[in-house]
């Protein structure tokens, strides 16, 4: 897969641009000694998240003939939401291969829009996304990654980053197969070369760093958690080239880092996020991307409501600031 161009992102801000928010940057209330950090906010999409962006523009360039047996997505939830938001408004029926141990809640979001799904073993429902397919399925296929048109859709959050935070010094994205960090670096890089890029990953599967320290494409030993949108097993073929050239670097935070963080967004910025928006902050407030001023994009809010009970209710956590 080749580089995204500015022009191919552009015209997908404007293809989908009836159909997306223009979600806002917003400041978060720092502490003493934080960097100054900006909250890009894709959890306010109608789905709940940024997959509706790269969806909506694949399936506006997807021919109606392409389309006769319906359309189709491998997913863990976000994307598969995407597909169908942008299916049902074609009205092409959709279905949705996703892991058996997806969130119910993603599950619940999935089927009110009308789409089937079809649990797999999390092995086979990785395949789908290695081989671009699933065995049996017919329609059009849409990979939630490796798919020009959904990174150019992606690349969009780049745009307009920039626009409205011209002298940002560094953008922290988090990392599941590449799609959103690749399209977000595609957009900053053409404008703001100067400006990085860093994929964000957790503890629990870190394939990106593995695979910039062995500078190939690594599989890495991944432990589920509920940082359910980020932490794959192994970084895509297809898409080593493309984030291996734009991306700075990863940043590697730990889940409770990440519970620090979904902590500080509701009671700061009054923010629900989920596990992969989270370790985006979490990775600001390390410090390691610089004192800022950094965006971190919170690319979703559909977190299990009983898991994000028990995060905030944890005896453990730090208190609230008087």
């Amino acid at each position: 897969m080749g580089p995204i161009t500015l022009e191919a992102m552009r015209e997908a801000h404007a293809r989908i641009a009836s159909v997306v928010r223009r979600t806002p940057l917003l400041p978060l209330p720092p502490e003493p000694g934080e960097p100054a950090v900006y909250l890009k906010l894709e959890s306010l999409q109608p789905i709940g998240s940024f997959k509706l962006r790269g969806a909506a523009n694949a399936l506006a360039l997807a021919s109606d003939e392409a389309l006769g047996h319906g359309v189709y997505t491998g997913s863990a939830g976000n994307m598969a939401q995407g597909v169908a938001w942008a299916a049902r408004s074609r009205g092409v029926p959709c279905r949705v291969v996703v892991p058996d141990s997806a969130p119910s809640a993603k599950l619940r979001a999935i089927e009110r829009l009308g789409a089937e799904v079809v649990p797999v073993p999390y092995e086979t429902w990785w395949a789908v996304l290695e081989r671009h397919g699933h065995p049996g399925e017919r329609g059009h296929f849409i990979h939630p990654v490796a798919d020009p048109d959904v990174i150019a859709g992606n690349g969009t959050v780049g745009l307009e980053l920039l626009a409205d935070l011209p002298d940002i010094q560094a953008v922290l994205v988090p990392f599941g197969g590449g799609g959103l960090a690749s399209g977000v670096a595609s957009a900053v890089k053409a404008l703001r070369p100067g400006v990085r890029v860093f994929a964000v990953e957790v503890e629990t599967a870190a394939p990106f760093r593995a695979s910039l320290d062995a500078g190939r494409p690594m599989s890495v030993q991944r432990r589920p958690s509920f940082v359910d949108g980020i932490g794959g097993s192994s970084v895509l073929e297809a898409m080593w080239p493309l984030a291996s050239s734009l991306l700075d670097g990863s940043i590697v935070v730990t889940l409770e880092q990440v519970k620090q963080a979904l902590r500080r967004l509701v009671r700061d910025a009054r923010v629900v996020a989920e596990g992969a928006g989270a370790a985006a902050l979490a990775a600001a407030l390390t410090g390691e991307a610089g004192r800022g001023p950094v965006a971190a994009v919170i690319s979703g809010g559909n977190i299990d409501p009983d898991v994000l009970a028990d995060i905030l209710s944890d005896p453990r956590a730090p208190g609230e600031r008087s």
